[in-house]
């Protein structure tokens, strides 16, 4: 009888003395079924073993304990719900895009690199654009230049998961931040 959930909260669980069932089912510390026994004696295994009795179903009827040290069962629960808030952030990164111009000024160039950069040091992915106007559609090197510089200042924080591609009149990059750190 192998039981995945114990409670939903920890104020929901009894420990100890608190369990005022007469009787109860007991599960050892290793899984094995001990059966029904007293809830005095299931204290006293409990005891011997250096463990607590923990109530982890108070629904059936006799209600199930369980052998095991609550401590480190609290702290285990605590590292799986970190663990899992953040499994979650690393879904929900966000992708911001900075566009450029072919003949973009270097003032602006060096703010967008530093905001960019702040972004990637948070954990997201950067999106790099550049919508050509005109005749500078006869000259798309010379926006893959830019996005090329673009990424060469930003190689001590991002990787290029995507290089510059065409597509229509804009020329798209993405940035990734960096794996070693």
């Amino acid at each position: 009888m192998e039981v995945s959930v114990i409670a939903s909260k920890d104020r929901d669980l009894f420990i100890n003395e608190q369990i005022r069932a007469k009787e109860v089912f007991v599960i050892g510390p290793n899984g094995e079924q001990l059966g029904i026994k007293p809830i005095n004696d299931a204290l006293t295994l409990a005891s011997y073993a250096g463990f607590d009795l923990v109530l982890i179903n108070p629904n059936n009827n006799p209600q199930i304990c369980k052998i095991m040290d609550y401590s480190k069962f609290k702290y285990e629960n605590k590292k799986k719900q970190k663990e899992n808030v953040k499994k979650q952030r690393e879904g929900n990164l966000e992708m911001k895009e900075y566009r450029l111009s072919v003949n973009i000024d270097k003032h602006d160039f060096d703010t967008r690199v530093k905001n960019s950069s702040k972004y990637l040091e948070k954990g997201h992915r950067v999106k790099v654009s550049i919508r050509f106007k005109g005749r500078e559609m006869a000259h798309p090197e010379l926006g893959r230049n830019v996005l090329v510089r673009f990424a060469e200042t930003l190689q001590n924080v991002a990787d290029v998961e995507q290089k510059p591609t065409q597509d229509g009149r804009n020329m798209i990059m993405i940035l990734i931040p960096k794996k070693d750190k």
